[in-house]
C-alpha cells in the first residue's frame, strides 16, 4: 500500500486515503533456516532493484492522477522515495528497521526531506531523524500467575519450522499464562492441544495483549520489539532473519532480552530463558528504562507539526 498525503483544505489536519500499489505476493510456508546475516543483506539488496522498480512505476502513476502534495514511506520503500525526487515532491521517510540493517550505500544514495523515528535513540541512533512516540504502554495486570505473550509476527512465521511447537513445549513447563498468536495463514489446531492456561489465536492487536504481560517471547520484529520495550516488558528473542538478528544484538546490549539459537533452542532452553528473564529483576528495570525514555518522547502530533512545516518551507 502506499501512503501518501494530501493537506485538507479546511484546516491543518492530514486526511489519507489508501491505494494499492505494487503485485501482493501469495504468502507462502517455507523451512525453517539458519541464520545468516550475510543472506539477509544480499536479499534486502535485492528488494531495492527489480522491486523497487516496479513500486516506482505504480507510484508515480498514482501520483500523477492524485498529485499528492508530499509522500511519506518508510525507509525501505525505494520505489516510492525515487518517484518523490523525480516529481520533485517533498517525502519524509520513516525508521522501520534496526540500526545496521539497511546498508550504508543504500542509506546514503536518497536523502529525505524530513526524517522521521518511531523508535527510542537508545534503540536506534537517531542521526538525522526526529524521534516520536507511536505508543504509550499502558498496564493493566490483574494479579495472579505471569502472564507471557508469544509470536513470530506476520512474514516470518511462515518460515518457522517447528519453533511453535518447540516453544509452546517450553512455556507448557512453567507455571505461566501463555497468549500465543500464530498469524491467519496458520490454523492453531496446527498444534494439537494445548494446557488450558496457553491460549493460540491466529492474530491479536498488541494493544490488547501487551499491557497484561510480564514478558515477551519473539522473532525480534521491530514492531514487536518496540512495542514490549514500550511496556516496559523484557524479551527472549529467537530471530530468524530481516533486521532481527541486529534488534536482537541491541536488545542483548541493553539489557533488556536474552537471544536463543532459532534451530537449536529446545524447549528447555525456552522454558530456562523466560524463567531467567522473569526472575532477574535486572531485565525488567533495563525495559522500563526504555519504557520511561519512550514515554518521554513527543507523541504523534509531533510528526504531524514537522510534516506541515515541510508543506510550508517546499510552498
Amino acid at each position: 500500500m502506499a501512503f501518501t498525503g494530501r493537506r485538507s483544505a479546511v484546516g491543518p489536519d492530514f486526511e489519507f486515503e489508501l491505494f494499492p500499489t505494487g503485485t501482493e505476493r501469495p504468502p507462502r510456508r517455507i523451512p525453517l533456516r539458519e541464520l545468516d546475516r550475510e543472506r539477509e543483506q544480499r536479499e534486502f539488496r535485492g528488494f531495492a532493484g527489480r522491486p523497487a522498480r516496479e513500486r516506482a512505476d505504480a507510484v508515480q502513476a498514482l501520483c500523477a492522477e492524485w498529485r499528492p502534495d508530499v509522500v511519506v514511506c518508510d525507509e525501505t520503500d525505494f520505489g516510492a522515495l525515487l518517484v518523490a525526487e523525480r516529481l520533485e515532491l517533498p517525502y519524509a521517510s520513516v525508521f522501520t528497521t534496526a540500526p545496521g540493517f539497511v546498508p550504508s550505500e543504500l542509506r546514503a544514495a536518497l536523502q529525505a526531506h524530513l526524517v522521521l523515528s518511531p523508535f527510542p535513540p537508545s534503540l536506534r541512533e537517531a542521526g538525522p531523524a526526529h524521534c516520536f512516540r507511536t505508543v504509550a504502554g499502558a498496564v493493566d495486570r490483574a494479579g495472579g500467575p505471569p502472564t507471557v505473550y508469544f509470536t513470530l509476527g506476520t512474514v516470518f512465521n511462515l518460515e518457522s519450522g517447528d519453533l511453535f511447537a518447540r516453544v509452546l513445549a517450553g512455556l507448557a513447563e512453567l507455571e505461566v499464562d501463555v497468549v500465543a498468536t500464530v498469524g491467519r495463514q496458520i490454523d492453531p489446531e496446527e498444534l494439537g492441544p494445548q494446557p488450558e492456561r496457553i491460549q493460540v489465536e491466529r492474530y491479536l492487536p498488541h494493544s490488547a495483549v501487551l499491557p497484561r504481560c510480564d514478558a515477551v517471547v519473539s522473532h525480534g520484529g521491530s514492531g514487536t520489539v518496540l512495542g514490549a520495550l514500550a511496556h516496559g516488558l523484557p524479551s527472549v528473542l529467537l530471530p530468524m532473519g530481516a533486521d532481527q538478528p541486529w534488534n536482537a544484538d541491541r536488545c542483548e546490549e541493553l539489557g533488556v532480552a536474552l537471544v536463543l539459537d532459532v534451530v537449536r533452542a529446545t524447549p528447555d532452553d525456552v522454558r530456562e530463558a523466560v524463567s531467567t528473564v522473569l526472575e532477574d529483576p535486572s531485565y525488567r528495570t533495563a525495559a522500563e528504562r526504555v519504557r520511561d525514555e519512550i514515554r518521554a518522547l513527543p507523541g504523534p502530533e509531533h510528526a504531524v507539526t514537522l510534516l506541515e512545516r515541510l508543506l510550508e518551507t517546499d510552498g
